[in-house]
């Protein structure tokens, strides 16, 4: 699948909004049968281009003892590698969420999921740091989380500020 029609972009843009839609539902909005719909995601999936679907968890709902940081690392790259055979071996750990190649200050920007502040830090500086080419760190901790892949998560929450009148 090289270039993607007009109604290929639609059935993902729909995709990503609501992984659950049904084959018909999809349908009935892009103008196609169920089955043309089935069809071009199950192409669409073999081609890479769907890579899985995900639910979106407001983990701060349940009480999570959970933490989650974003790491900035610094890295020097590898002759004919560049900055891939860093980012490749960064994605296997398991704590690891998401990892993206950025512009700017840092080279690397990867998301961490942990137990606990501890649990992220003892990993970062165990596992992250120690990497031959990584040549610094920088840890933030996501204190809350407002909006993620799109899903607004405070949406029926009252702020607790209060009116202001003017």
């Amino acid at each position: 699948m090289e270039d993607l029609r007009p109604v290929d972009r639609k059935i993902l843009k729909l995709l990503e909004k609501d992984a659950r839609l049904s084959y018909a539902d999809i349908a009935t909005v892009v103008g196609l049968s169920e089955e043309d719909v089935r069809a071009r995601v199950d192409d669409m999936e073999r081609a890479g281009i769907i890579r899985g679907y995900k639910g979106v968890i407001d983990w701060e709902r349940l009480d999570s003892d959970g933490v989650s940081a974003i790491i900035e690392l610094k890295v020097t790259p590898k002759a004919g590698l560049g900055f891939e055979e860093v980012a490749a071996r960064v994605a296997k750990y398991p704590e690891v969420e998401a990892v993206s190649l950025m512009s700017g200050a840092y080279d690397l920007n990867v998301v961490v999921r942990g137990k606990t502040f501890h649990e992220v830090a003892y990993f970062v500086a165990h596992e992250l740091s120690v990497i031959d080419s990584v040549t610094s760190t920088a840890t933030q901790f996501v204190m809350r989380r407002y909006k993620e892949f799109g899903v607004n998560l405070t949406e029926d929450e009252p702020d607790g500020r209060g009116q202001i009148s003017l």
